[in-house]
């Protein structure tokens, strides 16, 4: 509907409805107003299917919503960096909500992995801000092609699950540009979300959905965006501010601060103007779905089958000992653990699918290798935290009688949901031991894992191969029966690091923080920035997976030797499928920044900045073409409060993951911003010899720090000695070097470098 028409209705209604328009009627509905054409819609939770609830109403997945499909949860669609898959389950999924009449899907769940304790982890995508904001984009895309509306969340700075709703995550301005709201900008600019949800936390004190800063200065002024902002569930603090901050919509519904924003609006603190501007947003969405609603029915069991097909891309093969993996067709194979035959496949909380059927890999492999000859033994009972040594014994045994051994293992419910943290990276020591006990009873032991997040691995060095299964969706079973035996070729890539140990990672000291206030001290350095900064081991690196086959890289060519900040450098590789089975490789661009000067910024040794999904044949070879700007060499300067790109010679670096540079070539970057600078007495000679202007005034002083012709002052004042000094002493300290300089010279001096 055009605005002049929105803007018509929101004439005619009296101020106590626009007051109600900016709460939800109920926990999913938005209020209406049917006399003026202006229709009921429902939002549901859907990051990775649908939570539609047909009876009684809650936000926390306690009541029953209607049968769904359930996808991979974000922890495994992240994992395919492929675009074109998680597009395509949008398309489905804004399907899907066309059929139940859902005008808004609450998701994609974006925020960074800040630590792998996060309990919600399994929700969000990744621990690097332009993965999660390609894949979100593409999701985005995918859902709004079918005319419903998104909601990318939880904007911002919300990664941790304790005291969510009341704890302040503070971030300085560098990291909160760079990684906490660079994942959300891609999603907007590329992905234009029809509504944004702001998280529970405060961000630098200021709860999210009273920031100006966050929801009007950026998000619209910066980005662009052009929906409503609504709030997570619970999240309002004061309504009137929220409003004046540009939060439109309080959800659930109805708020209780209706009359808030009425008394505010008659004694003139809170302009009409602003309230009208809130309407019109939440309208302008609602007429977007209204207008384009159609008959759709849920395709369920078509639906299930993309959700194979997407858990399959998604799987990660971390290890494959003497190339075990694939199976044959005809092996005689024990299913050991849960898992195999009852499977974790989604988290706990506000995303909980009630699913029309799931698959496990023990019903699957049944259809998927009938000649196979597969036994099963449970092997541990994941509601109870328990060493069942009845259960491991019945393990050990089938195990002995197999050739191979297959163990379904991972984190139970109770392990991470919405709501808490975990407290540590163990898997129940009960799936552990059984672990232990099966690899020394079969030395062809192969585990599976059904989790959210890392987890440390003891056994690692025990076992001939992992795959890395995530929470894979309700036919994640077939997935894992296919690439057992070779149906399907794992493609799957870590969208997070593994590390060894939680004591390991950046944020160890300060994760969860003390008298609610959250110290974000690592800064830039999260994830893969900081393992490969500190040249530190880890478990398993972001971007680490393995395949059947194997892919050479080759020919790494750029464009032009040098890039100014204006223009674009384009990066060509070319890559070809050396093994024997057709495969899916995942090319990953990072750049290196130039070598840190002293006094310098503080990088990340290398940083995605593209990525693609390729399938190769057999014998086949592909060019694979990245267009690179300016943002993929800038940081963000809080000098300039905007992106800005340091002259110097970067590395493009092809990689084969965070830790693993396969090619790289120098690429000469120059920068057209000047930094800000003003000088003063305490200036550091070092900055005037890096300053043309400086260089002219220091040169007509080399005789300052002369110490003389002689032998022994020769050598006890080197060369080296004499810059170094010279590179830290203040402008100031020249006074004591020479009594031809006086403070006079010195400030006009100042004055005429800061003209």
């Amino acid at each position: 509907m055009e605005k002049a028409k929105i803007m018509e209705l929101i004439g005619q209604m009296s101020l106590e409805d626009k007051a109600k328009f900016c709460s939800g009627k109920d926990f999913w509905r938005l209020y209406s107003k049917p006399e003026l054409g202006i229709p009921e819609v429902m939002v549901s939770d859907g990051p990775h299917g649908l939570r539609t609830q047909a009876g009684d109403q809650d936000n926390l997945g306690i009541n029953d919503s209607i049968k769904a499909v359930c996808f991979p949860a974000g922890c495994a669609a992240a994992s395919s960096f492929d675009r074109e898959l998680l597009c395509r389950v949008g398309q489905t999924l804004g399907q899907e909500a066309q059929a139940v009449g859902v005008s808004v899907v609450l998701g994609p769940a974006m925020n960074i992995k800040r630590s792998p304790l996060c309990g919600r982890n399994f929700e969000y995508l990744s621990e690097d801000p332009l993965l999660a904001g390609e894949l979100a984009a593409a999701e985005i895309t995918g859902i709004q092609s079918q005319h419903v509306g998104t909601s990318p969340k939880h904007f911002a700075v919300n990664s941790q699950e304790y005291h969510r709703m009341t704890s302040s995550s503070n971030v300085d301005e560098r990291a909160y540009r760079e990684i906490y709201l660079a994942n959300f900008e891609t999603a907007v600019k590329k992905g234009h979300p029809w509504t944004i949800m702001n998280s529970y936390n405060r961000i630098n004190g200021t709860f999210a959905c009273e920031s100006k800063d966050l929801l009007t200065d950026i998000l619209r002024d910066d980005w662009g965006f052009d929906g409503y902002v609504m709030t997570d569930w619970g999240a309002m603090d004061e309504k009137v501010w929220a409003l004046q901050a540009g939060c439109d919509l309080e959800m659930p519904g109805p708020g209780g601060q209706t009359q808030k924003i009425i008394d505010a609006v008659k004694d003139g603190t809170l302009d009409e103007k602003v309230l009208d501007q809130a309407v019109y947003r939440i309208l302008d969405v609602i007429f977007r779905y209204a207008e384009h609603k159609v008959d759709a029915a849920f395709e369920y069991e078509k639906d299930h089958d993309l959700a194979a097909e997407a858990a399959e891309n998604c799987c990660v093969l971390l290890k494959n000992e003497d190339g075990i993996l694939p199976l044959a067709k005809n092996a005689k194979a024990a299913f050991i653990g849960q898992y195999a035959e009852k499977p974790r496949f989604q988290g706990g909380g506000s995303s909980h699918i009630n699913c029309f059927r799931t698959e496990s890999a023990l019903e699957a492999a049944s259809s998927v290798v009938p000649e196979a000859e597969i036994s099963y033994a449970r092997g541990f009972d994941d509601s109870k935290d328990e060493i069942n040594e009845a259960l491991i014994e019945e393990a050990v045994e089938i195990a002995k009688k197999a050739d191979y051994a297959v163990i379904f293992a991972g984190l139970p419910d109770s392990y991470e949901s919405e709501g808490y943290d975990r407290k540590h990276l163990r898997m129940p020591e009960g799936q552990n031991v059984l672990i232990e006990r099966v690899a020394a009873a079969n030395p062809n032991t192969i585990v599976v894992l059904h989790n959210g997040s890392a987890i440390e691995m003891p056994w690692i060095g025990k076992v001939k191969a992992v795959l890395e299964a995530y929470l894979g969706g309700q036919a994640v079973g077939r997935a894992e029966a296919r690439i057992l035996f070779g149906l399907a070729n794992p493609s799957g890539r870590l969208a997070e690091t593994f590390p060894f140990h939680l004591e390991d990672t950046p944020c160890y000291l300060t994760f969860g923080g003390e008298n609610e206030e959250v110290s974000f001290s690592e800064g830039v350095f999260v994830g893969y920035r900081y393992y490969s900064s500190k040249n530190m081991p880890v478990l398993f690196p972001f971007g680490y997976g393995l395949s059947y086959t194997k892919f050479a890289y080759g020919n790494l060519r750029l464009s032009d030797g040098s890039f100014s900040e204006s223009g674009e450098l384009t990066v060509s590789v070319d890559v070809t499928n050396i093994g024997s089975v057709p495969g899916k490789e995942v090319v990953q661009l990072y750049i290196a920044p130039p070598e840190r000067e002293p006094n310098g910024i503080f990088r990340p040794v290398r940083e995605l900045r593209a990525f693609d999904k390729i399938p190769l044949n057999p014998g086949e070879s592909r060019t694979v073409t990245f267009s690179l700007n300016a943002r993929a060499f800038a940081y963000w300067n809080t000098q300039l409060h905007d992106w800005f790109v340091e002259s110097g010679d970067y590395t493009v670096e092809i990689c084969q993951d965070a830790a693993t540079v396969l090619l790289s070539e120098k690429v000469a970057v120059s920068g057209e911003k000047a930094l800000p600078y003003t000088y003063t007495l305490n200036t550091p000679l070092g900055k005037l010899m890096s300053d043309p202007r400086g260089q002219a005034i220091l040169s007509q002083m080399q005789n300052v720090f002369g110490g003389g012709n002689s032998d022994s002052a020769s050598e006890a004042i080197s060369d080296e000695m004499t810059m170094a000094m010279m590179e830290g002493l203040p402008l100031r300290s020249l006074l004591g070097f020479s009594k031809d300089i006086s403070m006079a010279s010195l400030v006009e001096l100042v004055a005429s470098l800061n003209s």
